[in-house]
C-alpha cells in the first residue's frame, strides 16, 4: 500500500532516478522520448509530487479523505450527511487524526482527486460513499493501493471493506406495518435511481409489497431534495386510485409531501400516511410529527472512520461485530444492526 515513488517509476522505465527527476521536472538531460515515456509511467503508476517529502520517510498524512458527489447547496440541508460527518470526525479527533472534505461535481473529478490525494500524500486513505453499481471508484482506488472503506453494500465493494445494514430487512418492517394497519395502495418517493443502495430499496420494497399482497406500487426516484420530493407526491396524489401511503428515502423529501398532501386537502394520517427513511429532528418538529425510519447515522459513521483507521495501520478487519451486528461477509467489514421503525403521528390504520 506505499505510494509510489521516484525509484518505482524509474524501476520501471529502466531509467536512473536522476533522469525521471529530470523528465518530471521539465529539465534537460533526457531525451524527448525518455521524457515522454517516463510521464506516462509516472502517470499510471499514480506518482504525484509529496508537498511535504512524507513518502520520502514512510510518515503518514494523519488525515483520511471524504468526498461528495452532491451539489454542495444541499448539503446544508440533507441531515445524513451532516450526521455522518459528525460521527466521522468525532472517531478521528480521538486519535488525532483530521479529515479533509471535499466536494465535486461528478465522479471523475472525484477519481482525479483520489488520485492527487494518494499521490501528493495528503492522504492516509479515504470513506467512499453513495456507492453505485459498478461503481468506476472502486477499481480505481483498488490499483492506486489507496486504504479505503465503502460506506454501502459489499456487493459493489469489490475487494475493499464495507460498513452497511440491511436494507431490505427494514423495508420488510415498514411494508408489514403499512399492511397490517390496513393500507392496499403504497408507494414510494424514492432518490437517485443510479445508487446502489437505492437499487436495493426498489427490489426489497417490490418484494415486500407483493409478499404482502399490496395492489400496485408505484416508484418515483428523484434527487433527494425537497422540490422533486413535493413534485413526486404532487404525481402519485394526482394519480387514480391514488396511494394510501408514500415512504420517502429521506426526511426532507417526506417533510415536503406532508406539506403537498395538506396542500391539496388531505388529512395526513387520516387520508394519507407517511413513513420518511433516516430519522432527524426534522421528523419531530412538523405536525404531525413523522413515523421514521431511525438508526444512528453518527454511529455509523464513527465506524467507518474506524475501520479504515485500523486497514490504515494494516490490521485485518474481516468478520469485525458492530454494536450487535454480524459479519458482513465479504473481504472485510462488517453489517450493522437493520434500522428499526419508530411510529409515530403521520401513520394510521386506513379506512376506505
Amino acid at each position: 500500500m506505499k505510494r509510489p515513488t521516484i525509484a518505482d517509476v524509474a524501476r520501471r522505465a529502466g531509467v536512473s532516478k536522476g533522469a525521471v527527476s529530470y523528465a518530471l521536472n521539465g529539465r534537460p538531460g533526457v531525451s524527448a522520448e525518455t521524457r515522454a515515456r517516463v510521464r506516462a509511467i509516472a502517470q499510471e503508476l499514480g506518482w504525484r509530487p509529496n508537498l511535504a517529502a512524507r513518502s520520502l520517510s514512510g510518515a503518514r498524512a494523519d488525515a483520511i479523505g471524504l468526498v461528495l458527489c452532491r451539489p454542495a447547496r444541499f448539503l446544508g440541508v440533507e441531515p445524513f450527511f451532516m450526521e455522518l460527518i459528525s460521527g466521522v470526525e468525532d472517531e478521528l479527533a480521538a486519535g488525532s487524526c483530521a479529515l479533509m472534505l471535499q466536494v465535486v461535481p461528478d465522479h471523475q473529478a472525484e477519481i482525479a482527486l483520489y488520485r492527487r490525494w494518494w499521490g501528493e500524500g495528503r492522504v492516509d486513505g479515504a470513506i467512499l460513499v453513495d456507492l453505485r453499481a459498478a461503481d468506476p471508484r472502486v477499481p480505481v482506488v483498488e490499483r492506486l493501493g489507496m486504504p479505503a472503506v465503502v460506506a454501502g453494500h459489499p456487493s459493489g465493494a469489490g475487494s475493499l471493506p464495507a460498513v452497511w445494514s440491511d436494507e431490505a430487512a427494514v423495508l420488510r418492517e415498514v411494508v408489514g406495518y403499512l399492511a397490517a394497519l390496513g393500507h392496499r395502495r403504497v408507494a414510494r418517493v424514492a432518490g437517485l435511481p443510479a445508487l446502489l443502495h437505492t437499487r436495493i430499496r426498489d427490489e426489497a420494497f417490490a418484494r415486500c409489497c407483493a409478499a404482502a399482497g399490496l395492489a400496485g406500487h408505484p416508484v418515483a426516484h428523484t434527487d433527494y431534495t425537497g422540490e422533486e420530493g413535493a413534485r413526486a407526491t404532487r404525481l402519485l396524489l394526482s394519480a387514480r386510485p391514488r396511494p394510501t401511503a408514500i415512504v420517502y428515502d429521506n426526511d426532507i423529501m417526506a417533510v415536503a409531501g406532508l406539506s403537498v398532501a395538506q396542500e391539496m386537502g388531505l388529512d395526513v394520517p387520516t387520508a394519507l400516511s407517511i413513513v420518511a427513511w433516516d430519522d432527524s429532528p426534522l421528523s419531530q418538529v412538523v405536525r404531525p410529527p413523522l413515523t421514521a425510519v431511525t438508526r444512528d447515522v453518527p454511529a455509523y459513521g464513527a465506524h467507518a472512520a474506524r475501520v479504515l483507521l485500523r486497514v490504515v495501520r494494516g490490521e485485518q478487519v474481516r468478520g469485525e461485530q458492530v454494536r450487535g451486528g454480524r459479519d458482513g461477509g465479504g473481504p472485510g467489514g462488517a453489517q450493522e444492526p437493520p434500522a428499526r421503525l419508530l411510529p409515530r403521528g403521520s401513520t394510521a390504520p386506513f379506512s376506505s
